[in-house]
């Protein structure tokens, strides 16, 4: 029987198979480091912030949905570096972010989590009101609908800075 969770699950998986492609062929050496194409330094986000980003989500998800997010509530070190009021800042050393494969792993493991969780959430606690009092209340008036905002639309976006960092640093569209 297809559900509404089941719909927003089956888009939800578009988002961890692009991050994989995108991933594949980004040295860990520049995973934390701005974009220097033409030798011009672009204050845009890397790869380690847009994915310690992202990584920060699924646990506010299982927690919408009433559900344990202990094993993916990110460190207080990831909301530090990663919130959105973070600034994304070059890395040259590799002393500010945490190492390309634990943010790689949390992000992976957290979205795997989330995508089951609301695969099975019931389409009456889905339909309910969006319990978050932010302006996205206007926009997503239903659980569902900022739910599925925060596995799609939400990480989309942010793929689509990483797809744009890969071409200013010279690699091929994934």
């Amino acid at each position: 029987m297809t559900t509404t969770g089941s719909t927003i699950a089956d888009a939800a998986t578009m988002g961890p198979r692009y991050a994989q492609r995108l991933l594949a062929d980004i040295p860990p050496e520049r995973f934390a480091r701005l974009a220097v194409p033409g030798g011009v330094l672009i204050q845009s986000n890397h790869p380690a912030f847009i994915l310690g980003h992202l990584s920060l989500y699924p646990a506010k998800v299982l927690q919408l949905l009433g559900q344990d997010a202990s094993d993916v509530l990110p460190p207080a070190e990831f909301e530090r570096l990663f919130s959105r009021d973070a600034t994304c800042v070059d890395d040259p050393d590799g002393s500010i972010y945490p190492p390309q494969s634990a943010i790689v792993e949390r992000f992976n493991t957290g979205y795997a989590r989330a995508i089951e969780a609301i695969r099975g959430a019931p389409d009456e606690q889905l339909y309910a009101p969006n319990p978050v009092d932010t302006p996205m209340r206007q926009v997503c008036p239903t659980l569902g609908g900022l739910l599925a905002f925060y596995l799609t639309g939400h990480v989309m976006v942010h793929l689509g800075q990483l797809s744009a960092w890969r071409r200013m640093e010279g690699l091929p569209p994934a």
